[in-house]
C-alpha cells in the first residue's frame, strides 16, 4: 500500500518537493562482495525543475535514477514521490505509482519495431485498461505535441533516430505524468538531433513537467537549470545554472537552488 508521508506526531505535512530523498543507500551483493552503489544520498527536487544528473561510470547516477523511477528500492533511507513514501510498498503498488506519476525515456527508444508509432505511444494506456477510442485519441494528441502527428502510422524503421525518440517521448507523456525520467536520451543521436530532443524536453518542462535527465555530456547537461554530480555513490556537487536554449544561447538564470 502506498502511504502519504506524515509527521511523526501524526499532524499533516505541508506540501513538499516532488522528489524527496534522505540518506539513500543501495547495496548490491556481487558474489561474496557487497557493492555500495549509493552511499547516503540526500536530494530534493521541486515540481517544475529541469535537473541533469552526471557522473562517471559506476558513480551511482543510474542507480539513483532507478530508485527515483521506482524500478528499484533502496537498501535503506527514505524516498517520497509527490508526497507518497515508497518504503516497503509492494511491487504492484510501485507499478501503479510509476504508471500515474512517471514517464520514462531511454537511450535506445525501446519501441516495438513491428508496431506503428500510434500503437507504441498508446501501449501504456492498453496496460492501464483504457478503451480503444480513448487510447487512440490520447496517443494522437501526444504525437501532435511532439510534432509527429503526420507520422502516426509509420513503424519505427520508417522513422529517423530523432523521430523515434520523439515517439518515445510521446509515449512517456501519454499518462500525463508529473515527472519525466530520461536516461541518456541523446546517446544514440547526432549533435543536431540531440539538441532538438533537448529543446523538446525544455518545452515540456516550461509547460510544467519536471524533467530529470541522466547524461555524461556537458553539452546536454547545459540544457538543464540544475546539475547534480555523483561520484562513488555520493552527491559531490549540486549546482544551479543558466539553461542553454534551443539555439545554443544561454537563457535567463534560473532561481538558486536552496
Amino acid at each position: 500500500m502506498l502511504v502519504r508521508s506524515a509527521a511523526r506526531d501524526g499532524s499533516a505535512v505541508p506540501p513538499g518537493p516532488l522528489i524527496h530523498t534522505r540518506d539513500l543507500v543501495k547495496v548490491y551483493r556481487m558474489g561474496e562482495t557487497d557493492v555500495r552503489a549509493l552511499a547516503g544520498v540526500t536530494v530534493d527536487i521541486d515540481e517544475g525543475e529541469f535537473v541533469a544528473v552526471m557522473g562517471p561510470s559506476g558513480s551511482g547516477k543510474s542507480t539513483f535514477m532507478n530508485v527515483l523511477g521506482a524500478l528499484d528500492v533502496p537498501t535503506s533511507g527514505d524516498y517520497s514521490l509527490d508526497g507518497v513514501s515508497v518504503a516497503g510498498v509492494s511491487k504492484d503498488a510501485l507499478a501503479a505509482l510509476r504508471n500515474r506519476k512517471i514517464g520514462f525515456v531511454f537511450q535506445q527508444f525501446n519501441l516495438l519495431p513491428r508496431t506503428s508509432a500510434l500503437d507504441n505511444v498508446a501501449l501504456p494506456l492498453l496496460y492501464a485498461g483504457v478503451d480503444a477510442d480513448e487510447r487512440r485519441s490520447r496517443a494522437l494528441a501526444k504525437l501532435d505535441r511532439v510534432g509527429l502527428g503526420d507520422r502516426a502510422l509509420h513503424h519505427p524503421g520508417q522513422l529517423s533516430g530523432g523521430q523515434q525518440q520523439r515517439v518515445a517521448i510521446a509515449r512517456a507523456l501519454v499518462n500525463d505524468p508529473k515527472l519525466i525520467l530520461a536516461d541518456e536520451p541523446t546517446g544514440a543521436l547526432d549533435t543536431a538531433t540531440s539538441f532538438d530532443v533537448m529543446a523538446l524536453l525544455q518545452a515540456l518542462n516550461r509547460a510544467g513537467i519536471t524533467v530529470v535527465v541522466v547524461t555524461h555530456e556537458q553539452e546536454i547537461a547545459a540544457f538543464a537549470s540544475r546539475v547534480i554530480a555523483f561520484r562513488d555513490g555520493r552527491v559531490v556537487s549540486d549546482t544551479p545554472q543558466r539553461m542553454r536554449d534551443a539555439t545554443g544561447v544561454r537563457a535567463a538564470p534560473s532561481p538558486a537552488v536552496p
